[in-house]
């Protein structure tokens, strides 16, 4: 049994969110305000403290406990050669990550971060979306569901990624559906698909469009249809982590695009979620764009795994630090702004 029995169910939960805490926003800036430096000084550390003190309700902020979240499906589509890689590369990384030796696995440690993979039905491929929605109603919500079901209460802050060969078509194909612009906007070469895997890439997408143009308007079908199991996990997990209220760093272009029908169901749908890098995939930097999303880092990054949000989440640890630790000028003896 799901969380979710229906598509309106779901909406209704996406719907039906809390607010940030507005009186702990106004703590953290208060004391932004009263700390040994220039007012404004550390820049965008400052917003990130006081980010995640809206969203843990509390001030100072804490980072005792980060939980990252990586959720690996496989496509249908990917029978199609859109990717520079086979379908049991998947499983295959999936097995790399147990195995600690990936690159999620060394960043966590670095991050002092808990790590869990949850694969999703990896032996069973969702449907080519080309030819039929990649999951009914009840896949989808299953899949939402273990992403809900996977975000712990008592996390300070959520690390949000994937893992699935295909998955860069899926997102493309959630962004053109939601946006607009077909596969010539929204395609990239993904894991490194020459210029005939890009061209079917492209035309997979586009073909898509036509075969579901009666639901382009409803984003929780366009996640169904077009997206994957992973993604569907990642939109349930950042739709727990909003409901409990816990801050969330999203990934890449995957991760963004499995997000994204939360900000247009609801406008502030993805106020707890911050970006945290925009990705070497060409469409990612327009979709942040969109969504009205600013992105910590910009290292050039493509792989994927949560590596960029937990890259991020060592930048959210030192605005933390400073916020928490610094003298206030009252405390320092120092004089204040004349």
């Amino acid at each position: 049994m799901t969380h979710f029995p229906s598509f309106a169910a779901l909406r209704t939960a996406c719907l039906d969110v809390p607010p940030g805490d507005a009186a702990a926003a106004g703590s953290a800036a208060d004391r932004n305000a009263a700390l040994t430096k220039p007012p404004g000084s550390l820049g965008r550390l400052e917003d990130l403290a006081i980010w995640l003190a809206q969203w843990q309700a509390r001030n100072p902020p804490r980072l005792d406990r980060i939980e990252v979240r990586v959720f690996a499906g496989n496509h249908g589509v990917a029978a199609r050669g859109v990717s520079a890689f086979p379908a049991e590369v998947t499983a295959q990384m999936v097995a790399n990550f147990a195995a600690g030796g990936a690159a999620i696995n060394q960043l966590a440690a670095v991050a002092g971060a808990r790590l869990r993979v949850v694969p999703l039905d990896l032996d069973r491929p969702t449907a080519d979306f080309t030819r039929e929605p990649a999951m009914d109603e009840d896949a989808f919500l299953h899949a939402v569901t273990a992403g809900y079901e996977n975000v712990p209460a008592d996390a300070d802050l959520v690390c949000l990624g994937e893992m699935g060969i295909g998955n860069t078509t899926a997102a493309a194909a959630i962004a053109a559906a939601l946006f607009g612009g077909g596969g010539v906007r929204w395609a990239g070469r993904g894991t490194g698909v020459d210029d005939d895997g890009l061209a079917r890439k492209r035309a997979a997408i586009d073909m898509a469009m036509k075969r579901h143009a009666g639901i382009l308007g409803d984003p929780l079908q366009v996640a169904a249809a077009l997206g994957g199991r992973e993604l569907a996990a990642l939109l349930g997990a950042a739709l727990a982590a909003r409901r409990r209220r816990i801050p969330i760093l999203i990934d890449g272009f995957v991760c963004t695009a499995a997000l994204a029908p939360l900000a247009l169901l609801r406008a502030d749908g993805l106020a707890h979620a911050m970006a945290a890098h925009v990705s070497a995939e060409d469409a990612h930097r327009a979709l942040l764009d969109l969504l009205g999303l600013k992105p910590l880092v910009d290292l050039g990054m493509r792989l994927g795994e949560a590596s960029g949000a937990v890259v991020a989440a060592l930048i959210l640890r030192a605005a933390v630090a400073c916020h928490a630790g610094m003298a206030t000028f009252a405390e320092a003896g120092v004089s204040g702004k004349l």
